[in-house]
């Protein structure tokens, strides 16, 4: 999830991506129906739908993406008439969304993430509320009480976006933490994976033990600093581990609602000083901050790098290709490492239910009546079961009495083959319109997902239930502490508040971003006499910018949003 984006763009940068786009545009001559209907499967349509083909743009890229041509994508165009031609930002989607605004010209449907208000500003967004109580029952199901959050202002209550995160999701798996290969802990006889000190200690340990694997040098801690990712490898564990929760680039109080850039928190400096000590001590990747994406991963599938500091999204596929591989004692456990004892890990503190990252119909959709019908659809059990189990006696089987369940093997399909959701289209869609999460319950009683609280450990190899066992937990989240200690956030995600193109916040916080990318680096890199030196140089910036005037009007934007959400 990318957290800090760049609000704001130079208009000469938009003029010259705008003609490159326009030339784009008369070279690929035909609709995009035409053109997605070259990809789409031969199937036949039920009832008396016609086909329809509606383009998307979504600010995630998805390298799964293979249009409607999966088992799946069939289904839904059989029961539907619906094909999706999808368009996916390959670098920063603030670029392509702001050429969207400045042009006019708009997919049918978008999924913005934090630039929706260059959209709304540029009026390129339908008001789906009429649409919705007209057309769309199930959609009212999923949401409830939560279509009011989706309002877009105090001033405005269009709903332009629907919430494309899982509803009343139970969180069981961390989604943030210090990663450990297995074989390390169980090598030292398990030690404590508590602090910062803990996970340092392990680390050089077994490097000093075993300096290569497999014939290649052991590589002891790597981050992934590669563009945007720099924020969710190395900045966003500074509050991770100094006992705050995720807002992205801004630490809230939690009493008066106050916001700061959370670098700017000294608990961060304490932090980036350890990361620069494990520079200077040679634990750390020397590549950390050129290797692009796919050579990180390529690391981490390769076996031989011990230790990492990652969104669990972010490492899956070479957890995947590490179990596909059979080296099961290379796949990594989580923990919830912080700075030192008197801080506690956040991962499960709740924020409610995140409605404003979502999907909206633009101006330019041909049919908005067939575009939210289309989205109710998915929004209904078939639907979404279609999206989290697939296909019956394909993917999934049912017992005696009606049933849903997985075969050992088709569970170890899913969680050993990478190509499994390319192949298939399951998980592939449902990322794009209404859904429940994990432990909410179908008519029938069933889970929508696979996904059980008690089944978890099935899908754990036998060295990791070892791991587990050996640390008296069931599952990695019994090592966190529990989401219900801590209070429910009003604000939601400071990450998910956005503010106008014209905001006296876009100009420092774009500069406050520069200054992030490149001083953070510097900072890690330098000699640790020279941290501090670097560190304040750092901070004086970030004044220079105005980030003080900026906190300000952010704050406003976090009371504003506590009020709306509390009427």
């Amino acid at each position: 999830m990318v957290h800090f984006k760049k609000k704001l763009l130079g208009g000469f940068i938009a003029i010259g991506l705008l003609l490159l786009i326009a030339a784009c545009n008369s070279s690929e001559e035909g609709s995009s129906d035409e053109q997605a209907d070259n990809n789409a499967p031969d199937v036949e349509i039920d009832g008396d739908l016609e086909p329809i083909t509606f383009s998307f743009f979504a600010a995630d890229n998805n390298p799964d993406w293979t249009g409607m041509d999966t088992d799946i994508g069939e289904v839904i165009l059989q029961e539907t008439g619906v094909s999706l031609d999808g368009d996916f930002a390959l670098g920063d989607p603030a670029e392509r969304i702001s050429l969207f605004a400045a042009s006019g010209d708009f997919p049918d449907f978008i999924l913005p993430k934090g630039d929706a208000n260059l959209l709304v500003d540029a009026g390129a967004m339908v008001d789906l509320r009429p649409l919705i109580e007209e057309h769309a029952p199930n959609i009212q199901e999923v949401y409830g009480d939560y279509l009011n959050r989706m309002q877009w202002s105090e001033n405005d209550d269009s709903i332009y976006f629907l919430g494309t995160s899982p509803v009343d999701e139970e969180w069981w798996s961390p989604g943030n933490g210090f990663w450990l290969q297995h074989d390390v802990v169980r090598e030292l006889g398990y030690p404590e994976i508590r602090t910062v000190d803990d996970f340092e200690s392990a680390i050089r340990e077994y490097y000093e033990m075993y300096p290569e694997i497999d014939g290649q040098p052991t590589i002891p801690l790597s981050l992934l600093a590669d563009d945007w990712r720099l924020l969710i490898s190395v900045t966003n564990p500074a509050f991770w581990t100094t006992g705050a929760s995720d807002d992205g680039e801004w630490y809230i109080d939690e009493e008066t609602h106050e916001a700061m850039l959370h670098l700017r928190r000294p608990e961060a400096r304490e932090y980036l000083r350890w990361l620069n000590q494990m520079n200077a001590d040679g634990l750390l990747d020397t590549e950390t901050f050129v290797q692009q994406e796919d050579q990180y991963k390529s690391k981490i599938a390769s076996g031989r790098v011990l230790g990492l500091i990652d969104a669990d999204w972010s490492i899956s596929e070479p957890q995947t290709a590490l179990r596909e591989d059979g080296k099961y004692e290379r796949m990594y456990g989580v923990y919830p490492v912080t700075l030192d004892e008197s801080y506690e890990h956040r991962n499960f503190q709740s924020t409610g239910y995140l409605p404003t990252w979502g999907i909206g119909i633009t101006v330019d959709n041909p049919d908005p009546v067939r575009a939210i019908k289309f989205l109710d659809w998915m929004a209904s059990e078939e639907a979404q079961i279609l999206n989290n189990w697939g296909i019956e006696d394909v993917h999934y089987q049912l017992d005696e009495e009606g049933n849903r369940y997985l075969t050992s093997e088709q569970r170890e399909e899913r969680l050993s083959d990478s190509n499994f959701n390319k192949r298939t289209g399951i998980d592939m869609y449902k990322s794009y319109g209404p859904h429940y999460g994990d432990g909410v319950l179908d008519s029938t009683g069933q889970p929508f997902t696979i996904n059980r609280r008690e089944s978890l450990r099935d899908d754990y190899t036998e060295i990791e239930k070892e791991v587990l066992d050996a640390y008296d937990a069931e599952i990695w989240a019994d090592l966190y502490p529990d989401g219900d200690q801590f209070p429910v956030k009003p604000w939601g995600a400071g990450y998910q508040i956005n503010w106008d193109a014209d905001s006296p916040i876009s100009v420092p916080f774009q500069r406050a971003s520069d200054s992030i990318y490149t001083r953070i680096p510097e900072a890690i890199l330098a000699d640790p006499e020279e941290f501090d030196a670097v560190f304040d140089r750092f901070m004086d910036e970030l004044e220079g910018h105005g980030v003080e005037e900026m906190e300000a009007h952010f704050t406003e934007l976090v009371q504003k949003r506590v009020e709306l959400w509390s009427e």
